[in-house]
């Protein structure tokens, strides 16, 4: 009896160390062979993981990087310049700069400018929400409230204000990573850069995505895009559009001098971190 267990154990083990050789050999047969410099970038990376670069994670960037061969059409948004320098020292080629992003919530319906017309009783996400119908207020393209860009922040950058009702960005944390972006249904938060140069980072940019006609937009929030087009007549640089009833400030041209927001006659283009004499614009009776 002994015996026979002996050589069982014996039999099992010759076996498995025949087919740990067998498959030692194919896979060496069989292996594909690395760059190591995919191994180096990686390592330059800040390891979020975010897909901010457009890639499933940072190997795949670091990946990507080395098969083009250069950094045309690739950029860390997380670890910004200082970081693409290191990869362009790995890969021997010149880093291209960008200007650095900051997310930005295009939506200034608080609860004081868009006051609600429901009850929303049901699961707290913005994605459920936005599946069942169109809100709790009589816009249909305001922010709905429920956190889905905060949940999936991973540096802390985004909290929900319970007194506005609406999330707020804290730039000193916002790596610009794009989680946000993705998760709101709504489309509501934009990366944009921080400012208009480097140490500029005064920026200009219309809070609202209502398509609506302006009275219609005007009755569901106070402080809403009418497409009235009275800021694109005053800027300089043809830094803003009007299409379907909607303005837009296009940052690679705006030159943040702030003249739209003064003339914006309901408060739906900001400016942020302007000295207080031009953050305040003039709001007036609007007759639609």
């Amino acid at each position: 009896m002994d015996l026979t267990i002996i050589w069982t154990v014996l039999v099992v083990t010759l076996v498995g160390a025949l087919l740990a050789a067998v498959l030692y050999f194919v896979a060496q047969k069989f292996k594909v062979e690395e760059d190591p410099r995919i191994d180096e970038i990686e390592k330059l990376m800040p390891g979020a993981n975010c897909g901010g670069c457009g890639f499933a994670g940072c190997r795949a960037f670091a990946d990507s990087c080395v098969k083009a061969g250069n950094l045309e059409h690739n950029f860390c948004p997380v670890g910004g310049n200082e970081t693409m320098k290191k990869v362009a020292a790995v890969l021997g080629c010149e880093a291209v700069e960008q200007a650095p992003k900051v997310a930005v919530i295009r939506c200034n319906g608080s609860c004081a400018n868009r006051p609600r017309t429901n009850e929303y009783d049901g699961l707290e996400s913005c994605r459920v929400k936005a599946a069942l119908y169109s809100g709790d207020t009589a816009c249909a393209f305001g922010c709905l409230g429920c956190g889905d860009c905060v949940k999936v922040c991973a540096n802390g950058a985004l909290s929900m204000n319970p007194e506005t009702g609406l999330p707020e960005v804290d730039e000193s944390k916002c790596s610009a990573c794009g989680q946000c972006v993705a998760a709101c249904p709504r489309r509501l938060i934009e990366l944009r850069n921080q400012g208009t140069t480097a140490k500029n980072k005064r920026r200009v940019y219309v809070r609202c995505v209502n398509k609506d006609k302006g009275g219609v937009a005007r009755k569901a929030c106070t402080a809403a895009c009418i497409g009235c087009g009275k800021c694109a007549k005053v800027c300089k640089f043809d830094a803003i559009t009007v299409a379907d009833n909607l303005c837009y400030i296009d940052y690679n041209k705006c030159k943040a001098c702030g003249q739209c927001v003064f003339e914006c006659p309901t408060g739906a283009i900001v400016a942020v971190n302007f000295s207080p004499k031009k953050v305040e614009p003039k709001k007036e009776e609007v007759t639609i």
